[in-house]
């Protein structure tokens, strides 16, 4: 379980393709404890288990399931990723309730900047529009965001200044892909109305 809420990030070192695996290793500061191996930390909003570290190199098995669901399909050495560990029962909560259970990517369709905010045209496939809310939260590349607006084919995300400067949200260009986890809440309640 995660919050969405980002202090470190990560920049990918290499990348081990299998047919229907992969192997990521990613350099970060990241303080993890000595018996760490087997944890799960957000990596771009995915929840990824560490199975190797060496000084601070981090390696993560993906199975064909995350690489189809993420947009780790098209992960390139050099990336900044935004890194996030698991929750500790009794810590605060920030952001919003996620799993790293990606349920797509979105394509960014277009950035405005007004004064120093960026206003984020998303769009993902029609089935997941269900799940999009005005004003709901949203799992964006492992940020936790709000829905400012949702039209028909496209929803938009504002970005404030602090949440650009430590997260890799600042990189998107048009086209880009992002992952996307919408709000456990929401998913769980459609469901059972349907």
């Amino acid at each position: 379980m995660f919050n969405g809420i980002i202090k470190n990030t990560g920049t990918i070192k290499n990348i081990k393709k299998n047919k229907k695996s992969m192997l990521l290793s990613i350099y970060s500061n990241l303080k993890l404890k000595k018996n760490c191996l087997g944890d799960s930390i957000s990596c771009d909003g995915v929840c990824l288990t560490l199975t190797s570290k060496k000084n601070r190199i981090l390696t993560f098995y993906l199975s064909n399931e995350t690489i189809e669901r993420s947009n780790f399909s098209q992960i390139k050495i050099g990336k900044t990723i935004n890194m996030e560990k698991s929750l500790k029962y009794g810590e605060i909560i920030s952001g919003h309730y996620t799993q790293g259970h990606v349920d797509t990517v979105g394509k960014i369709l277009n950035i405005k900047i007004v004064d120093k905010t960026w206003i984020i045209k998303i769009k993902t496939p029609k089935q997941f529009n269900k799940y999009i809310v005005e004003k709901a939260s949203i799992h964006i590349n492992g940020v936790s965001l709000t829905v400012s607006k949702k039209k028909s084919k496209y929803f938009e995300i504002n970005i404030i200044p602090h949440t650009l400067k430590i997260t890799n949200l600042k990189s998107l260009k048009i086209n880009d892909l992002v992952n996307i986890e919408f709000d456990i809440f929401g998913k769980y309640l459609h469901e059972i109305n349907n």
